[in-house]
């Protein structure tokens, strides 16, 4: 059985596909950005009202906060004080990290998550018997989803 020779569009798919594999975002950006995220929610600033105060788009922001695009010196040093924080308040959580072992540092990464801090909270105020409940269904959830 003889295949079909490739299209010109496949081979522009898996030269993109090839490309965002190559171009995935360092790790200490995805971290910088979760800090970011993470002490934004803690101060109850929205991302719309940091990126005014940055003088950038809301979407940008949200590139910072899923490591897409860096944070350049400057603009950290913007957010950070936008969000009322010093700079090492931001890299201080990366830094500390370091230290940590892999799996101290994966929950530390979690918490960044969108809706990571509001799960837990609302978790933290069932009664032990609903949260072992809940638990376990997410468990399952997580389970069945990764195949």
């Amino acid at each position: 059985m003889t295949q079909a020779p490739m299209t010109q569009t496949t081979q522009t798919t898996q030269t993109a596909s090839q490309a965002i594999t190559r171009n995935a975002p360092d790790t200490l950006d995805v971290a910088i950005g979760a800090s970011i995220r993470l002490r934004r929610r803690q101060a109850g600033v929205s991302q719309e009202a940091l990126a005014e105060q940055c003088g950038v788009s809301f979407q940008q922001v949200q590139k910072y906060e899923n490591g897409v695009n860096r944070v350049s010196f400057s603009r950290l040093v913007q957010i950070a004080h936008a969000l009322g924080l010093r700079v090492a308040e931001l890299v201080g959580d990366i830094d500390e990290a370091a230290g940590l072992n892999p799996a101290e540092a994966t929950v530390l990464t979690d918490l960044g998550v969108p809706g990571a801090i509001d799960l837990l909270r609302d978790f933290a105020g069932l009664s032990p018997a609903l949260r072992g409940r809940v638990r376990d269904l997410l468990r399952e959830i997580a389970e069945n989803q990764r195949g």
